[in-house]
C-alpha cells in the first residue's frame, strides 16, 4: 500500500470515529509510523509501506479512534516552540499555559530563581530556565512524572533541579517567582470531561478536590513564605474559579490580578508578596 492510499484510508477511519481534523491527524500518525516528518508524505506519495510500518500505523489509528490523545501516541507535544516528550504519567501541555510564560517573561527584573510546583512534564520550569537563564527547581508528587520531566530537561539542555515532594514540602527558598498549574478540576466533574482527558490523562494531575480548589488553598498558604521580597506567584486555573481564586489571594497577598487567555476567559493569577517588583505593562 502506498503512503497516499494509507493516508486516505486513515482519514476515512478517523472521520467515521468522530476524530476532529481527521486528515491532519492521519498524516501525523502515518509520518510517526514511518519515522518521517509529514512533508515526506507529500513529497513521496508513492512510498510503499512495509509490513511493520502498516502494523504500526494500524495500531495508531485504532488507538486514536478509541480516544487516546494524539500526543500520547506520538509521545510529543510542542510548547513555547520546543518539543516536549509526554506520556500518560503527565498532563499534556496546553497552548493556554503559554500565557503563564508570557507573564513570567514580562517581570522586571527578570526572576533569577524560579520554583515550579506540580511540574508534570516540566514544560514550565524548563521553558523559564532556558528563556530567563534562571536557576529553576520543580516539584511533583509523582515519580513517574518527574522521570518524564528529567528526560525533557536533559534533551533540551535545561538545568533544572527536580524534587519529588507534595507541593512544596521540604523545599527551601527564597525564590523570585513561583509558578503552578495545579490540579483544579472538581472531583465530581471529572466524569463529564472529554474522553481524551477523562480516560487517558492522569487523574492525579486533574483532581482538585470537591470544588477544584484544594491545592489552590494550600498554595495560598504555603507559597508565600518561599518568595523573596518582591517575588511573584503565577498560576493557572479554570475560568469558572476566577472569583474564588481572587478572593482567596486578596486575603494574604498583594497586587492580585487576573488575566484572560486568548479566548477572553479568565485564566491566570498573578500575586505578589509586596510591591518591590515592577511589571511591564
Amino acid at each position: 500500500m502506498t503512503a497516499a492510499t494509507a493516508l486516505q484510508q486513515g482519514t476515512e477511519i478517523l472521520g467515521k470515529a468522530g476524530v476532529a481534523d481527521a486528515r491532519a491527524t492521519a498524516a501525523i500518525l502515518l509520518a510517526h509510523a514511518l519515522g518521517r516528518e509529514r512533508v515526506y508524505l507529500y513529497a513521496h506519495p508513492e512510498h510503499e509501506l512495509s509490513t511493520v510500518e502498516w502494523i504500526h500505523y494500524g495500531r495508531y489509528l485504532h488507538e486514536r479512534s478509541s480516544g487516546k490523545p494524539l500526543q500520547y501516541i506520538t509521545r510529543r507535544q510542542e510548547f513555547w516552540g520546543r518539543e516536549f516528550r509526554v506520556s500518560p504519567a503527565v498532563l499534556i501541555p496546553r497552548p493556554e499555559t503559554e500565557l503563564l510564560i508570557e507573564h513570567a517573561l514580562a517581570l522586571k527584573p527578570g526572576p533569577a530563581r524560579v520554583l515550579d510546583l506540580c511540574t508534570g512534564s516540566g514544560c514550565i520550569a524548563i521553558t523559564l530556565a532556558l528563556e530567563l537563564k534562571a536557576h529553576a527547581a520543580a516539584t511533583d508528587v509523582s515519580a513517574e512524572a518527574l522521570a518524564v520531566a528529567r528526560g525533557n530537561a536533559a534533551a533540551l539542555g535545561a538545568d533544572v533541579e527536580f524534587i519529588e515532594t507534595d507541593l512544596a514540602a521540604g523545599v527551601e527558598g527564597p525564590f523570585d517567582l513561583i509558578t503552578v498549574n495545579p490540579p483544579y478540576v472538581p472531583s465530581g466533574a471529572i466524569e463529564t470531561l472529554m474522553r481524551e482527558v477523562r480516560d487517558f490523562e492522569p487523574r492525579l494531575a486533574l483532581d482538585g478536590g470537591a470544588d477544584g480548589l484544594a491545592l489552590w488553598r494550600r498554595i495560598a498558604a504555603e507559597a508565600r513564605p518561599l518568595l523573596a521580597p518582591g517575588g511573584w506567584l503565577l498560576g493557572e486555573f479554570d475560568p469558572s474559579q476566577a472569583g474564588e481564586i481572587e478572593r482567596l489571594f486578596q486575603q494574604r497577598w498583594q497586587d492580585v490580578a487576573i488575566f484572560e487567555d486568548l479566548a477572553g476567559r479568565p485564566r491566570l493569577l498573578r500575586a505578589a508578596c509586596n510591591q518591590e517588583t515592577e511589571v511591564l505593562r
